[in-house]
């Protein structure tokens, strides 16, 4: 189900795709995007490296920052591509997805979705996989192989970072469909990837400034997973975690 493979390079300033002078726009070579990110300043760094329309051929006709909002302009503009995170304020990409499959199917000028993102964890790739992205990269992308992976998409192509395309192919290679795990599935994505990044390791600074969130709103989600597992501290969502394959 893999398609070709997205490159991908450092990440620049504030997490948004470095500036690296995306591709001169071929004749006539346009595309329709709309760009979905509960971070303001990642939009606004995106929309600045790739929605140079003269230059790029990408067109931003729209932005959103929950799932809310998302199936609103996705469905008032319907773009070619939605460049969408997968957490998101309100049920994360799989919503949004879920949402717009109307869109995905329709028979002509179907809305197609590359999901972007800064997690790399198999769960999240196979799983907005499943609700019908056509492709996921992640936030080291640069700006040229990015605007490259757009049209890739907007032809029917299905576009992974490298590293991503191997959870594809063994998620559908499998004859035998993933055991559903309960306690996971009462977390929120926005919990998973708090979650992940204690078992890492991380002290709740570094978790705030990479989620670009604040230091209570890592504390909040914290008490959100240890209530929902029913768990004590976090050495023991580590344990957890661990247990699970999620780190």
């Amino acid at each position: 189900m893999a398609g070709k493979s997205a490159s991908t390079g450092a990440a620049g300033a504030g997490g948004a795709p470095e500036a690296t002078g995306p591709e001169a726009a071929g004749p006539g070579r346009r595309v329709r995007v709309v760009l979905v990110d509960d971070h303001r300043m990642f939009r606004t760094g995106v929309r600045a490296e790739i929605g140079r329309t003269d230059v790029t051929g990408v067109e931003v006709v729209g932005e959103a920052a929950d799932v809310d909002q998302a199936v609103a302009v996705i469905t008032d503009t319907r773009p070619e591509v939605v460049l969408l995170d997968v957490h998101l304020p309100g049920g994360g990409g799989v919503e949004v997805l879920r949402r717009c499959s109307a869109l995905m199917a329709a028979a002509e000028d179907p809305v197609r979705f590359l999901a972007l993102s800064v997690s790399d964890a198999a769960e999240d790739v196979i799983g907005v996989i499943r609700g019908g992205a056509r492709g996921y990269v992640t936030k080291t992308i640069t700006g040229t192989d990015l605007v490259d992976s757009v049209f890739r998409v907007q032809e029917g192509d299905a576009v992974f970072s490298p590293r991503l395309a191997g959870f594809v192919l063994d998620a559908f290679a499998s004859t035998d469909a993933p055991p559903v795990d309960e306690d996971l599935d009462r977390l929120t994505q926005r919990e998973r990837e708090v979650l992940r990044l204690i078992a890492r390791g991380y002290a709740y600074k570094e978790i705030a400034k990479q989620l670009f969130i604040s230091v209570k709103t890592v504390e909040s989600h914290v008490s959100a997973v240890l209530r929902k597992l029913q768990l004590s501290n976090r050495h023991e969502l580590t344990r957890w975690a661990t247990a699970r394959r999620l780190v």
